[in-house]
């Protein structure tokens, strides 16, 4: 069975080595395409090298990146280069086959450039400016990944996207995860984060199914909602099943393999 697993940069960040230690195990009974973030990072070299991170609020809330032509330089060589090489050089070093890529390779995430976007100023006004960088994923070959899993390879994957003309773009992890997902099939999609789940009232949802999504959807989180509507799409689509859990744990995959977190099926 194929599993997606995708870990976001703080949760990576806190507790890379148990997460990759679980995963070398995990990969002994399933073939794995690790999807992973690394914002902060991205933010962090940024300041380093003297250029002042943007970030921009959509009108429903959502706080992302502003990927300009400097930023995207700086986000490329992070997450394609440090943080995807480090992940490979450790399950490498745990007797891991693993290969490191990002979604430009073969090509693998094929995107269209954000042409405009709309944000939230300071002052609380809409306004339309500039797409930057930043792309939307409107297609997954699958060729590349399929013949590296059959191989017995370990598809540790940036979401680093690629249009049409060959221009690298900056992708959301979460998005790039179920992109794949979706079109490999995968058996489960597995999306670590900092908090243990969905929560609701103070309490951890344990299951969601896809038709009581849309009645929780007001009563969650904005930065959740997205996880939750991409989790319902994913199995929509005929992903078997979404787990939403803590990567801070012990055995975070193999927990989340066994029913911790939020699961979410049809």
């Amino acid at each position: 069975m194929v599993i997606v697993v995708k870990v976001g940069g703080r949760a990576l960040a806190q507790n890379m080595d148990r997460i990759v230690r679980d995963l070398a195990k995990v990969v002994q009974q399933h073939q794995v395409v690790f999807v992973h973030g690394g914002g902060d990072e991205v933010t962090e070299m940024c300041k380093r090298l003297g250029i002042e991170p943007k970030f921009v609020t959509s009108p429903e809330g959502i706080r992302s990146r502003y990927t300009d032509e400097k930023e995207l330089e700086v986000y490329v060589m992070v997450m394609a280069g440090k943080i995807n090489k480090m992940l490979v050089s450790k399950l490498i070093a745990l007797n891991v086959k693993a290969i490191g890529i990002s979604g430009a390779d073969g090509p693998t995430l094929i995107a269209e450039r954000k042409k405009r976007i709309v944000i939230v100023d300071e002052r609380g006004r809409k306004r339309v400016i500039d797409g930057g960088y930043t792309g939307k994923i409107v297609k997954v070959e699958t060729e590349l990944v399929t013949k590296l899993l059959t191989s017995g390879y370990t598809v540790v994957l940036a979401p680093i996207a690629i249009d049409l003309e060959g221009t690298l773009l900056n992708v959301d992890g979460d998005q790039a995860a179920y992109a794949v997902a979706t079109a490999l099939k995968a058996g489960q999609l597995i999306m670590l984060t900092d908090v243990e789940g969905v929560i609701l009232d103070g309490n951890v949802v344990k299951k969601l199914k896809v038709n009581e999504i849309d009645v929780l959807l007001p009563k969650i989180g904005v930065g959740m909602n997205r996880k939750i509507l991409l989790a319902k799409k994913a199995v929509e689509e005929g992903v078997g099943r979404i787990v939403i859990a803590s990567g801070l744990s012990e055995e975070p995959i193999t927990s989340s393999l066994q029913g911790s977190g939020t699961v979410i099926e049809r």
